[in-house]
């Protein structure tokens, strides 16, 4: 595999697609805090236009790639061609760009990487979403679940990474699992009260010292109408978000793993979740916690993208075919950038419904009964890969 991903033609082949919304969308990266109790995240904001706006990488730096090549490839020496390869990606933001004010307030939503991904690797759906309207807050979880993340002790200039971990031998998934998705879930909710903190008028320092001051989002967030989203392992962070925080009105979960939360929990479950599933990643169990959801809300929806498979739902989507399958193995057969329409307009139209925004996403409804070319509701029954 290693020798194949340092071609020459592999240089940076990853082409994001810019969002599609009325706004131009900006991206900046917030740290709080010395330790790992504090939070790190990126933010996906709408933005005033700016000539010559720079481009953030889409792998911020270097030693992500050695997190990359160690989850996916098991070969963490394969780093350096994996920087070669996709190292110089760009995503299609204004980097820092100037936020554009909104009086009324923009809608706020907290997201959830999955297992051995980070902060940056769900760039087009959170560039889409802030496209229409949205601020989004990319989370890189310090639960061990990401590719590698790192904080910044107090002592000056120091950082402290923490890893990717596997199940340590001898111990039961479940429990390593459900440890974790409670901390995910804890950081999500963190995250919410340091947007309403910022909301309330405290200042809040960026240990990044980005160029980009935290307290314009003051007057321009409207913290009644929030949402927690994720994928994978973050689809199900979020759903358990809305068991411990109030404020999150609903759920958007992209092919959620539902494994790692207690069934104790599915009763404290009210409020509404959308479970957007690709044709191949989910098993019957999986689908069966989800339809307990739905038994309870009957505003809880599943559907299923035809054609498409789990990493569709990533920014790898959109690497070249031949990286994509000596990486991940056979790709989904829907063209990637009329999948990530598919996901985010269904999105979009459960989020006007149930934060009661008034925009035009109500076209979209239909999307949310499984009708239209390549979804279906509910999900088509086939043993998972996995």
């Amino acid at each position: 595999v290693c020798a194949q991903l340092g071609g020459g033609s592999m240089g940076a082949m990853l082409a994001l697609p810019p969002g599609t919304g009325p706004h131009q969308v900006g991206c900046t990266d917030v740290m709080v805090g010395h330790t790992r109790q504090g939070l790190f995240l990126r933010l996906f904001y709408p933005c005033l236009p700016r000539a010559g706006a720079a481009e953030p990488l889409w792998i911020p730096r270097y030693e992500y790639c050695g997190g990359l090549a160690d989850v996916t490839l098991g070969r963490r020496w394969c780093s350096a061609l994996l920087s070669i390869a996709i190292g110089s990606c760009k995503v299609p933001v204004s980097w820092n760009g100037p936020f554009k004010p909104r009086s009324n307030g923009y809608p706020l939503i907290i997201f959830s990487h999955g297992l051995g991904a980070f902060r940056t690797l769900y760039s087009s759906v959170c560039t889409e979403l802030a496209s229409w309207g949205f601020v989004v807050a990319a989370l890189e979880h310090r639960d061990h679940s990401a590719a590698t993340t790192y904080f910044c002790p107090a002592e000056a200039g120091t950082e402290e990474w923490i890893p990717f971990q596997r199940v340590p031998q001898g111990q039961k998934e479940f429990y390593f699992r459900n440890k974790q998705v409670h901390q995910r879930a804890q950081e999500c909710v963190r995250a919410l009260r340091l947007f309403q903190g910022i909301a309330g008028g405290k200042s809040v320092p960026n240990l990044l010292h980005q160029d980009w001051d935290l307290s314009v989002l003051k007057d321009s967030l409207d913290l009644t109408k929030v949402a927690v989203m994720g994928h994978s392992f973050g689809g199900v962070t979020a759903v358990l978000a809305l068991v411990k925080e109030p404020s999150f009105r609903c759920a958007v979960a992209l092919d959620a793993w539902m494994f790692p939360l207690e069934n104790v929990l599915y009763p404290e479950v009210a409020k509404p979740v959308l479970f957007v599933n690709t044709e191949k990643f989910q098993t019957p169990e999986s689908i069966a916690k989800m339809k307990r959801l739905s038994s309870r809300n009957s505003q809880t929806r599943i559907v299923t993208v035809l054609g498409t498979v789990h990493e569709d739902q990533t920014d790898f989507a959109f690497l070249p075919g031949k990286l994509f399958s000596r990486v991940f193995g056979k790709r989904g057969t829907l063209e990637p950038h009329k999948a990530l329409a598919i996901t985010s307009r269904a999105a979009l139209a459960f989020l006007q419904r149930h934060l009661k925004l008034e925009e035009q996403f109500g076209q979209w409804d239909e999307l949310l009964e499984g009708v239209r070319d390549s979804v279906v509701p509910d999900a088509p029954f086939c043993r998972s890969h996995l």
